[in-house]
């Protein structure tokens, strides 16, 4: 009985996968606030009906696209955590990770930080809020460990380097955004980081 009921919904689930995967490229070429349910059913040739069959509205849609973004970033947060040496490098392990992660889906910052779908609606800003106060809480932590070992200063206040972190990513990703090909995403990254760093470590 499970099985059949599993097979009846994969096309479903396979489907909701389609569309938030064409939402997030539309939003990467046109930017959140001008992507519409029209644009997403030209993409996969398929009417918006289709489209509606398996989201009841565009909210909903974009609520499946955030979901979507925390389960992937934080699968490779914990990845390149995983393989550190110390709680040092699990933060600069992560940090290029999240880099890596964004030059492949650049929609990504846009859909965190856009306007539009904070003020719309306050349970996708709420869920926003919850990826980005977790994603700090994990750096704030490692940074607590960090300091237990001695790496970092005992007067560092982790929770507001860890706030440091996240928007030095999002200064970077804004940088280049507005240079567009003069700057690289990484290359800026590979020089930002090590700054951060130094300003973090326990001094001898």
């Amino acid at each position: 009985m499970t099985q059949e009921i599993t097979r009846r919904r994969l096309p479903t689930e396979e489907r909701q996968s389609e569309i938030i995967r064409v939402a997030v490229e539309l939003a990467a070429k046109k930017g959140v606030d001008s992507v519409t349910t029209q644009d997403m059913a030209d993409a996969m040739n398929v009417t918006q009906g289709a489209i509606f069959k398996h989201f009841s509205t565009k909210d909903d849609i974009w609520f499946g696209v955030m979901n979507w973004i925390r389960d992937r970033l934080m699968s490779v947060l914990e990845k390149a955590a995983a393989e550190a040496t110390d709680p040092l490098n699990a933060i600069e392990r992560m940090f290029f990770a999240h880099i890596l992660f964004i030059n492949k889906h650049p929609a990504i910052p846009r859909l965190l930080f856009s306007e539009m779908l904070h003020k719309k609606n306050s349970k996708l800003r709420a869920l926003i809020q919850t990826i980005i106060s977790g994603y700090e809480t994990k750096i704030a932590t490692l940074l607590e460990v960090a300091k237990e070992q001695g790496l970092v200063s005992d007067e560092l206040d982790s929770q507001h380097a860890a706030v440091l972190y996240i928007g030095m990513i999002q200064g970077l990703v804004m940088q280049v955004t507005i240079f567009n090909d003069k700057r690289s995403l990484f290359d800026e990254a590979r020089k930002t980081f090590p700054i951060f760093l130094h300003g973090i470590k326990a001094r001898s």
